[in-house]
């Protein structure tokens, strides 16, 4: 999957380009996987969202920074918490700082993200178990960009987050989703209802599990 995505990257990119990159192990794997190309020499990766308080190495600022360094390209870094306070978050989208960075962020070439599993994404996040029996009674399924889906795409809560929001994605972004193995089918399916994205990039068994699930709902 990695060397798909990086496949479709140096076919897409060019110079000055932004890329939004979102955290998690599969996206760690891509940063492994990328290496120096010329169409990628004068990109720019940067975080999707801010840190999730979770292993620093599978935050989205690491992984654009791994990214970057391995490409030998640029990257530019967020260093902001994904949850914060109305307040604390009103506060910081006025700084100069953020103010620029959030631009490039929310106005990217490219957005390169995973989907998870509904509970176990708001487990990283050390939701309380109030909220966790909150998103069990509404059958949150998956979760990306700090939404959460239930099975038929509909979205079910929102964590209020720094950084690419669903609203900022258009026509004018290509948005790939790289998310593989039988136990994502499910969450693959809900977010892929909600919005298609240009590319997913599966394995066979997250393939044949999605198709097996689709085919329950009809």
């Amino acid at each position: 999957m990695s060397r798909a995505c990086v496949d479709e990257m140096i076919q897409t990119l060019g110079e000055g380009d932004v890329v939004a990159v979102a955290g998690g192990t599969t996206l760690a794997a891509l940063a492994a996987a990328v290496y120096p190309h010329a169409r990628l020499s004068n990109v720019t990766f940067v975080p999707a969202r801010g840190g999730l308080g979770e292993d620093v190495e599978l935050q989205a600022n690491t992984i654009s920074a791994d990214l970057a360094k391995q490409a030998e390209a640029n990257y530019r870094l967020l260093h902001v918490p994904d949850q914060l306070s109305e307040t604390a978050y009103d506060s910081l989208i006025e700084e100069p700082g953020i103010r620029e960075l959030l631009q490039l962020i929310r106005h990217p070439r490219m957005v390169i993200h995973s989907v998870g599993d509904a509970l176990s994404m708001a487990t990283r996040r050390g939701s309380t178990e109030e909220h966790l029996k909150g998103l069990k009674t509404k059958s949150a399924q998956s979760e990306a960009f700090g939404y959460y889906f239930d099975h038929h795409g509909k979205i079910v809560h929102k964590e209020r987050t720094i950084g690419l929001q669903l609203s900022d994605l258009n026509e004018e972004q290509m948005v790939i989703t790289v998310a593989g193995g039988a136990s994502k089918a499910k969450a693959i399916a809900s977010y892929m209802t909600h919005r298609p994205s240009d590319l997913l990039i599966t394995d066979e068994a997250a393939a044949k599990a999605v198709l097996d699930t689709l085919e329950e709902d009809l």
